[in-house]
């Protein structure tokens, strides 16, 4: 097996639940797929809001899906700045008494008391790729990400994220996308500090 994973960029994103999905665009409404993720089900919808903060806004905002049982506001720490909203580094579903904002829609718009975050960085594992990286789920690692173009980086606090409904893949947001340079078709590769 090779000992590198694909290296992904996750853009400013919101998960809703079906009510919240209802009262942004419309009872009984349902996500439409516009692009298939690398995450077996999951993807991006041709669905967009507004994320308000107290100082500003993010428009055009993609939704994806399906929906969840919980609401999740997943955007980058230049991101929270800009908009006035103290989103603190998480993992995914880890939301309580994280940041808050309203999200728009075109048929109505929700206040969240909490939800906001920055996703920590974190690799999606099937046990038999934990297994043949020799990691386990929650373990933290550091990456190695070589874009060649002038700025290697090694991503330390990675987390492990290790399910058999996952497809082998590192997740990092736009900061830390541009830190290093990558476009696509990035590999990284786990090291030892």
């Amino acid at each position: 097996m090779d000992k590198s994973f694909i290296v992904e960029t996750s853009a400013r994103h919101v998960h809703v639940t079906q009510e919240v999905l209802e009262i942004l665009f419309g009872k009984g409404y349902a996500l439409t797929v516009k692009k298939e993720l690398s995450q077996p089900g999951q993807f991006a919808s041709n669905e967009r809001v507004t994320v308000v903060g107290a100082k500003k806004e993010l428009p055009n905002v993609s939704i994806l899906g399906p929906v969840r049982r919980s609401c999740q506001v997943e955007i980058s720490a230049t991101d929270a700045r800009s908009i006035g909203v103290d989103a603190p580094i998480r993992e995914s579903g880890d939301t309580k008494g994280s940041g808050a904002c309203k999200l728009v829609g075109p048929a109505g718009e929700v206040e969240l008391s909490e939800g906001v975050i920055v996703a920590k960085r974190h690799i999606h594992m099937t046990e038999a790729d934990a297994a043949e990286f020799g990691v386990k789920n929650g373990d933290i690692v550091s990456v190695l990400v070589d874009t060649g173009a002038g700025r290697k980086t090694v991503f330390g606090d990675t987390v492990i994220r290790v399910s058999n409904s996952f497809s082998l893949a590192m997740h990092i947001d736009t900061d830390e996308s541009n830190a290093a340079a990558c476009g696509r078709d990035v590999k990284g590769c786990i090291v030892k500090l």
